[in-house]
């Protein structure tokens, strides 16, 4: 029974531990410069865009794909939500029945067609409550396994 409690007791200690060791989002979620500056921190370069309505995104790329990053849920300059967005132009030769077979297949990525029939995939991602740049990193590494995969089934 001791044992049991023992080995209860360190893995708990275990999980708080690695826990503690996360840094946080603010709870307000971020703002466009502290996406950028996480970005460039990771090694990528980022552009801020501005948007028609008078708001901003990030651009970056991922091996040579464009990476759109797109604020959401924003109270003032933070925001509580992304969206990391890729489009290919294709000249209309993707099919319904391709971009059905993504959302079919593939679980954490959408993929839609634009007003021109371009392809286009997307992660949407929430910051708050309780986000961590850690996690932060993982859906971005997601959504490269994402783009590398939208890629090689269609021959982008």
């Amino acid at each position: 029974m001791r044992a049991g409690f023992f080995t209860l007791g360190v893995l708990a200690a275990a999980l708080i531990g690695g826990a503690a060791n996360a840094t946080p989002i603010p709870a307000g979620g971020l703002t466009v410069a502290e996406i950028s500056s996480w970005l460039q921190g990771r090694g990528y370069a980022s552009e801020t865009v501005p948007d028609k309505d008078g708001t901003q995104h990030l651009r970056t790329t991922y091996q040579g794909v464009i990476v759109g990053v797109y604020m959401f849920d924003c109270s003032g300059d933070r925001c509580g939500s992304l969206q990391f967005s890729s489009g290919w132009t294709t000249h209309g030769r993707f099919q319904t029945s391709q971009m059905n077979r993504w959302n079919r297949e593939k679980r954490w990525c959408r993929g839609y067609f634009d007003d021109v029939n371009d392809p286009w995939v997307e992660r949407d991602v929430d910051l708050t409550p309780g986000g961590s740049y850690e996690l932060l990193a993982d859906e971005f590494q997601v959504f490269r396994k994402c783009v590398d995969n939208f890629k090689a089934m269609y021959n982008l």
